[in-house]
């Protein structure tokens, strides 16, 4: 779309959930000098850039670029939508149901009665006099106020987090990998995102002249493309092969490092595990493979493993690189590895309180040093977050009075997922012109599906990715918000969208109906 024709469409087009989606498909300050004085964009007060001390043409080019396609334009859409359905505006459905993010409790997931209640401790010191309260969950309470300064969750914590939480930490991967796991490895952070971002940042340096390269998995989540634009490190996509269930080949890892080796220096791998956006569990012979690889080639492996306990087909099993790399010997179990977990998914999906993990191993001291400075600079990870995974990495134990009634909520968490995949997948392969994978395992379904030439030509005649094409018209005649496959990166030529399987049962089997039923109708418009 010429910028032309974009000034005129911004002005003009009654459509402008799609002019959302054009602006960030074009380069956003040019789009934003286009559409400074459009009522639309603006508070409709008119307002020169060119005053201001801070503008786009002075700002830092890398934030400018960068991009989180699951918080992006269908969802400010969707958001205006609810406000709409507010208001009173006649829709044809009844509320919007956004299943463009893994956000489990605003799908209606219950919380798990033990974290919250000893959150409700921590928050609240005084209720460890209250008899309601079961004494494990005391305990709990108690450790984690003992190891806060002034014994309050309201203090500043050690920046790798609280001692006696890392130490927790600890012991829960020598039991999930029955391998030694130091406690002075493991950094508590605000959700896996912040740890993710500070082993990233360490790997920001030219060598030898040349710009920095990341190897991440396309389709890929959204935080990495950004993070990486953040950070003006090199993008390097390998392509999962979604004919073998989004399986990882090291002849695709070959392809993709040899060619970026021509204008950028590799030096780390990401592997997300299980998948997110693709909901596959990668077998033993894969892990292997890809630390077989990164040793071969050099490069600093990140483990994204926060959908650990979300493994949901029969015959698939988590491996985590740490368990599967030692158990290899040297020197594979030399090798620098980072691994992350977070409480923002699993049983739990505590989201907001923003708490996680990362491990690292094999690290430099000196390097280890600069980590951890770079860590102190944030001051600390929430406190409330830590005393989650506290829960999750210490949870009631055989014998104890939360023991019977965790067990009870957590494995009917799971079991509900499970079924949920499962009915997801089943439902896209029903749906002409669909095909979708088996969710083994984490939170969403990418499926695969075919649009008619029409369509097609139609989104280009708009500017718009045909995926992103498809998810408007998908929200604006059912209130069902997904995220278009572009946003994660796909094969040119194929077409996805990411759809959380969060939503609660009832809810989930009718967002299947109305999807099944719009897809027919958008064919039967279109063809």
């Amino acid at each position: 779309m010429s910028l032309q024709r974009l000034n005129k469409f911004v002005r003009c087009s009654a459509n402008y959930n799609v002019c959302r989606y054009v602006k960030s498909q074009l380069e956003f300050s040019q789009f934003l000098r286009l559409s400074v004085n459009s009522k639309n964009f603006s508070t409709g007060q008119n307002m020169s850039s060119n005053q201001k001390v801070l503008n786009l043409d002075n700002m830092n080019p890398n934030v400018r670029i960068m991009e989180y396609a699951v918080r992006g334009p269908l969802l400010i859409r969707a958001t205006e939508i609810e406000n709409e359905l507010k208001k009173g505006i006649e829709k044809p459905f009844k509320e919007v149901l956004k299943a463009n993010i893994g956000d489990c409790h605003a799908m209606g997931q219950k919380p798990i009665t033990f974290i919250r209640q000893v959150l409700a401790l921590v928050s609240q010191p005084e209720l460890l006099e209250d008899d309601r309260y079961p004494e494990d969950v005391k305990e709990r309470a108690r450790t984690i106020l003992d190891g806060c300064r002034g014994g309050s969750v309201g203090s500043y914590t050690d920046s790798p987090g609280i001692e006696i939480i890392r130490k927790h930490v600890a012991r829960y991967i020598e039991r999930r990998d029955g391998i030694p796991c130091d406690y002075l490895n493991v950094l508590l952070c605000a959700g896996a995102s912040d740890g993710i971002k500070a082993i990233l940042r360490l790997l920001v340096a030219d060598v030898d002249g040349k710009k920095p390269g990341v190897l991440i998995p396309i389709p890929q989540y959204p935080l990495y493309s950004a993070t990486l634009a953040e950070f003006n490190v090199k993008q390097v996509g390998y392509f999962l092969d979604e004919n073998k269930n989004w399986g990882l080949d090291v002849n695709e890892l070959e392809r993709s490092i040899t060619e970026a080796r021509k204008h950028c220096n590799p030096r780390a791998i990401v592997v997300i595990n299980p998948g997110n956006p693709t909901g596959q569990v990668l077998t033993k012979e894969n892990v292997v493979d890809v630390i077989k690889f990164a040793y071969k080639e050099k490069l600093f492996l990140l483990a994204d493993e926060v959908y650990q306990d979300n493994v949901y087909a029969e015959g698939s099993t988590f491996y985590s690189f740490k368990k599967v790399l030692t158990e290899l010997g040297s020197p594979y179990s030399e090798m620098e590895l980072a691994s992350f977990m977070s409480c923002s998914k699993g049983y739990m999906g505590e989201c907001g309180l923003r708490g996680g993990y990362t491990e690292v191993i094999n690290l430099d001291p000196e390097v280890k040093a600069m980590l951890l400075k770079s860590v102190s600079a944030m001051l600390c990870p929430t406190v409330l977050g830590q005393t989650v995974m506290d829960c999750v990495v210490n949870p009631p134990q055989p014998g104890e009075p939360s023991y019977e009634s965790f067990q009870k909520e957590k494995n009917c968490v799971l079991k509900s997922l499970a079924e949920r995949a499962k009915l997801v997948a089943d439902t896209f392969n029903s749906i002409p012109g669909m095909s979708c994978n088996p969710v083994q395992g984490a939170m969403y379904a990418f499926p695969l599906f075919k649009l008619p030439e029409k369509a097609i030509k139609e989104a280009k005649n708009q500017g718009i990715e045909p995926n992103a094409f498809y998810a408007f018209q998908l929200l604006e005649n059912t209130g069902i918000c997904i995220v278009p496959g572009s946003g994660f990166g796909q094969v040119e030529g194929t077409y996805h969208f990411r759809t959380t399987i969060l939503p609660q049962p009832d809810k989930l089997k009718n967002m299947l109906d109305n999807f099944k039923d719009f897809h027919l109708k958008f064919l039967e418009q279109w063809k």
